[in-house]
C-alpha cells in the first residue's frame, strides 16, 4: 500500500492557543532506502499536516513526527502496510502542554511570592526582555545591552555584551533560533548568568573574558517566541509576510547567504523549512550578519561533546550537520564558515526520546549546566588559539 486516501481536514480559527487533542508524536525508523523514500512521499503529502520534528534523513536516523489526530489512525495504516516500524513518541500532545502551562503557572506563583527569577522554568518574551535589563543592571561593569535589529512586527532583537574592556577578538553565540525549542533560550538565559556572575571567580571564565568579548543573544526569533507563548507553541519560523502567500514565516536557519537554497531547504512558503524569497530576507538574520560583518574543526567538537557528556551522562554526537543531523543549506553555521570565522558549532540540545521540543522545565538546569561545560571548552580553546 503506498498511497494514502485524501483526508480533509477541519479547520477552527480561534483567539487562544491552537490545541493538539489526540495528535501524537510518532517515531518511525526506516530500515532502507525504499522506506525512507515512502516516508519522504509522506512528508511531501502537505494536506495531511504532518508536522516532521526530524525529517528523513538516512535510515539509521530515527524520523519524528507530529500526526494530527484526524490523520493518525490512517497514518498507522500506512506505515503498518509498508512494514515500517514506528513506536509512539509522545501520547497525547495536549496532554504534555496542558502539564506544561500548569507548571509555568505554579513557578511564577513561587517566583511572585519570593520575588526572585527561576532559571529552572520557561518565560516569556517580556519576562526574557525584563531580566535582561536587569542583569545588565546587576552587572554594568561587565555586562552591556545591545540592540541588534527590529523583527519583522517591530520587536526589539538584544544581545548581551560581556566584556571587561580593550579591542578583543569576540565569540558569539545565539539561541533560539527556531522559536518553538524552548530550551534553548532557556539555557541562554542561565548561560548569561553564568557568565556573568562567574567572572572574577571561577579562573578559567575570568582568563577567557580577559582575553576575548562575549556576545550572547538570547531571542534570536522574538516574534516566532511571542506567538509560541500566544497562540501555537509548535511555531518554528519567523513571522514575516511572504507575498503572495497566505502562509506566514521563514526558517531562519535557511535564510543565510550560503548555499542558499540547497537541500535540506523548501521554496514553499507553507513548508517548515521555507528559505525565504532571498538570502538574509529576514531582519533577524540580517541584523546578525551586519553586526557580525561590521565587527569583523571536528577534533575541538570531540572534547566539547566528551565535556558536556561528563556531568549527566547524556549522550550527544559530534560531526557536520549532514552526518549528525540532516542536510540542510542556507545555516548559520555554513554562513559563519565561508565568512572566515575560524570556530563555528552548533548544539542541538535535549531531548531526542521522550519530549521533543515540549522538553519539561526540570530538564532546563542539567540541560543548561551541560551545554555549560561544553561552551567552556570551546572557549578555552579559542582562548589559547586564536586565529
Amino acid at each position: 500500500m503506498n498511497a494514502l486516501l485524501a483526508i480533509s481536514l477541519l479547520v477552527v480559527a480561534a483567539c487562544s492557543q491552537e490545541l493538539f487533542v489526540g495528535d501524537q508524536v510518532l517515531r518511525v525508523q526506516a530500515k532502507d532506502e525504499t522506506q525512507l523514500h515512502l516516508l519522504r512521499q509522506l512528508e511531501a503529502m502537505k494536506h495531511l499536516q504532518i508536522d516532521f520534528w526530524r525529517s528523513p534523513a538516512r535510515h539509521n536516523i530515527p524520523v519524528d513526527m507530529r500526526v494530527p489526530f484526524p490523520v493518525l489512525q490512517n497514518v498507522k495504516v500506512f506505515l503498518e502496510s509498508n512494514n515500517i516500524e514506528y513506536s509512539i513518541m509522545i501520547e497525547d500532545v495536549q496532554e504534555l502542554l496542558d502539564r506544561e502551562q500548569k507548571e509555568i503557572k505554579e513557578s511564577k506563583s513561587r517566583e511572585r511570592r519570593s520575588n526572585s527569577f527561576s532559571y529552572s522554568t520557561y518565560h516569556t518574551l517580556d519576562e526574557i526582555y525584563n531580566w535582561i535589563d536587569s542583569l545588565v543592571l546587576e552587572y554594568p561593569k561587565l555586562v552591556s545591552k545591545i540592540n541588534i535589529a527590529l523583527s519583522s512586527e517591530g520587536r526589539p532583537i538584544h544581545a548581551l555584551k560581556f566584556s571587561t574592556g580593550g579591542n578583543k577578538p569576540a565569540i558569539w553565540i545565539d539561541t533560539g533560533i527556531h522559536s518553538r525549542e524552548w530550551i534553548t533560550q532557556a539555557t541562554g538565559i542561565w548561560t548569561a548568568k553564568k557568565i556573568a556572575s562567574t567572572y572574577g571567580v571561577d579562573p578559567s571564565l575570568t582568563s577567557v573574558l580577559d582575553n576575548l568579548d562575549i556576545f550572547l543573544q538570547i531571542v534570536t526569533n522574538p516574534d516566532g517566541y511571542a506567538y509560541t507563548h500566544s497562540k501555537n507553541r509548535m511555531w518554528r519560523k519567523t513571522r514575516s509576510i511572504n507575498a503572495g502567500s497566505s502562509c506566514v514565516g521563514v526558517d531562519p536557519n535557511r535564510n543565510w547567504n550560503a548555499g542558499f537554497g540547497g537541500p535540506g531547504s523548501s521554496r514553499n512558503p507553507c513548508d517548515e523549512t521555507y528559505h525565504g524569497p532571498y538570502p538574509h530576507s529576514e531582519p533577524e538574520v540580517n541584523g546578525i550578519v551586519d553586526f557580525i560583518l561590521a565587527h569583523g574543526n571536528n577534533e575541538l567538537a570531540k572534547e566539547a561533546t566528551a565535556a558536556l557528556s561528563s556531568l549527566h551522562g547524556t549522550q550527544y554526537r559530534y560531526g557536520s550537520t549532514i552526518a549528525t543531523i540532516y542536510q540542510a543549506d542556507g545555516t548559520t553555521t555554513d554562513w559563519a564558515y565561508d565568512n572566515g570565522i575560524k570556530y563555528s558549532y552548533t548544539f542541538e540540545l535535549r531531548d531526542t526520546g521522550k519530549y521533543g521540543f515540549l522538553l519539561p522545565a526540570e530538564q532546563i538546569l542539567p540541560t543548561a549546566e551541560e551545554t555549560w561545560l561544553a561552551l567552556m571548552t570551546i572557549m578555552e580553546h579559542v582562548r589559547d588559539h586564536p586565529y
